[in-house]
């Protein structure tokens, strides 16, 4: 094998996808990742960082495109950090993710041909998320941006408009900047640590078309925000709240622990499977509302849930999946880390005459040993790093006959999915695919698990 050097190009043929979005592509029986590529392209590639085994290059040249590759809808999309697939057609996206969640259970899990279905859909794959928050910037020219950072970058790419967002917050992104500008605010310089506003947030209710607007502030100090908040509410009739939500810590984490509402609600309402949710600026929500709505169904409908049945959702938010759940069972209990979000469960299961459900605050890693009933459902629905060992043996000691395994990394899912199904425990039933974030690299999975014996009993009735 030849050594290859930092700055060499070479020609590559990418035959495959990983799991972080980058074409990948072999040269010599070595893997090159490359951005901006899709399967079937043949192209020219700048290595950029390379190590004995594998190297990251940069496109120069796309000598023969692959059949997925399509004209991106955003102008920006070869600068922009926000999507990274707009160049692959969609049915090949769905392809792609599918993959990543069959090669994430052989590889990591050790799962000989797992049962995963086609990706589900809920809706459209351009106009989907309910919620933005952008950055802002000074150009060099003064004027105030908002958009997304470049690829690989911390260079801002200002958008008066990005599809893959609700269109109805297209009015105020370019609006909002140039009031943002004639008041002569500060924005927040994290280098230095200056200035006052650091990112602006819009959130939707895709079904009752109720808009939030929340400015990120390093301090409370904006001069004459109560009547731009006003002036804003008079001019956007959507617009039912302005808030300011304050995070004066060097982070690169958005939100902050306080929130204001400075005119309107605090709050948005949104109507999510037949049920009224209040959802907060800072609320964790599924960002496809269709899509997520969609699971639930094949949640409800798999479970074929039972009116004697103890149902227990361990990472339960704002109670989005338990209260839907909570009507088709005897009782339902939601663990959740975060007090505010269950003081927001709380209230939704209020809203909705819902009085079945018990919320509890605290981590599942201490609240799941110490209960002392074993729930008929378990619905796990953990953050990017999956499980903690804790949990898993918790769940094996004790024995629920079904699990739900709601996951947004495949790589998390695999791991724990193995702990689970190991010396045949548990197995599992079906595995869907949703895809809550076209155009990125991004896909969540569900787990259907039950306990193997009762798999098995279920099998031979089947058969009978």
């Amino acid at each position: 094998m030849e050594n290859w050097q930092q700055g060499e190009l070479i020609e590559v043929e990418i035959t495959d996808l990983s799991d972080t979005g980058d074409g990948v592509g072999r040269w010599q029986d070595r893997v090159v990742f490359v951005p901006d590529t899709v399967t079937g392209d043949r192209v020219l590639v700048r290595l950029v960082h390379v190590k004995p085994n594998y190297a990251y290059g940069k496109l120069k040249q796309l000598l023969q495109p692959s059949s997925h590759r399509i004209r991106p809808s955003c102008i920006v999309a070869d600068k922009c950090g926000g999507c990274q697939w707009q160049h692959i057609s969609y049915e090949y996206q769905l392809v792609a993710k599918r993959n990543q969640v069959i090669q994430a259970l052989e590889r990591i899990g050790g799962f000989a041909q797992p049962p995963v279905d086609p990706v589900l859909v809920g809706g459209e794959s351009l106009g989907y998320r309910n919620k933005a928050t952008y950055p802002l910037s000074i150009s060099h020219t003064g004027h105030v941006q908002a958009g997304y950072y470049q690829k690989g970058s911390h260079q801002l790419v200002n958008l008066n408009q990005c599809p893959v967002q609700d269109a109805r917050f297209n009015p105020l992104l370019l609006e909002v900047k140039q009031d943002i500008e004639k008041r002569g605010w500060l924005l927040y310089n994290e280098q230095r640590h200056t200035g006052v506003i650091r990112h602006l947030g819009l959130r939707i209710g895709r079904r009752t078309g109720e808009i939030l607007l929340t400015l990120v502030v390093k301090d409370w100090s904006l001069p004459g925000i109560k009547d731009q908040a006003l002036e804003w509410l008079k001019r956007y009739p959507q617009l039912v709240g302005v808030s300011l939500n304050r995070n004066g810590d060097r982070t690169n984490a958005i939100f902050g622990s306080e929130t204001r509402c400075i005119a309107g609600t605090p709050y948005l309402r949104e109507q999510f499977a037949g049920l009224e949710f209040h959802v907060l600026p800072d609320t964790f929500f599924q960002v496809y509302t269709e899509t997520a709505e969609a699971l639930l169904q094949i949640i409800k409908s798999e479970l074929n849930l039972q009116a004697s049945s103890v149902l227990l959702d361990a990472y339960c938010g704002i109670g989005t999946l338990t209260l839907p759940l909570a009507k088709h069972v005897n009782q339902a209990i939601g663990f959740e880390v975060q007090p505010e979000a269950v003081e927001q469960a709380i209230l939704n299961a209020r809203i909705n005459n819902i009085n079945n459900v018990t919320f509890i605050t605290g981590t599942v890693e201490k609240l799941l040993p110490s209960m002392d009933i074993t729930p008929d459902v378990v619905l796990l629905d953990p953050p990017r790093k999956g499980c903690a060992n804790i949990v898993m043996e918790t769940l094996l000691q004790k024995k629920p006959p079904r699990i739900v395994y709601v996951s947004c990394k495949a790589t998390t899912l695999a791991r724990d999915l193995k702990l689970l199904c190991q010396d045949g425990v548990y197995s599992i039933t079906r595995i869907q695919p949703a895809d809550f974030f076209p155009q990125t690299a991004h896909v969540e999975a569900v787990a259907f698990i039950v306990l193997s014996q009762l798999y098995e009993g279920s099998k031979s009735s089947k058969k009978l």
